[in-house]
């Protein structure tokens, strides 16, 4: 058991699974908060635009650059928030160093 344990610890499987975690446990918030706050203050400031509506069509297919912007906000947001929370609480020690 020691040595699965040195093994845990110094492949940084613990920061990897609290960043998991972490990202599926804050990932609905920050979808909403892009979603409901962001995304409708982005289209005030654009003369009340949807930024989830914008498209661009070519033939047949629709491009949904607008929904690709909020997915891109979503992201930065929620790593910001997960790389901010691990080095608050200190996670980021409970790594064992190779030496």
């Amino acid at each position: 058991m020691k040595g699965f344990i040195n093994f845990i610890r110094e492949q940084g499987i613990i920061g990897l699974a609290v960043g998991f975690i972490l990202g599926g446990a804050v990932s609905k918030t920050v979808t909403s908060l892009v979603n409901n706050i962001i995304n409708p203050l982005v289209g005030l400031a654009l003369g009340r635009v949807d930024l989830a509506d914008k498209a661009i069509m070519l033939g047949g297919a629709s491009l949904n650059y607008g929904a690709f912007i909020s997915t891109i906000i979503d992201f930065i947001i929620i790593a910001a928030v997960i790389y901010f929370g691990v080095r608050i609480f200190g996670l980021d020690k409970l790594d064992k160093k190779k030496q």
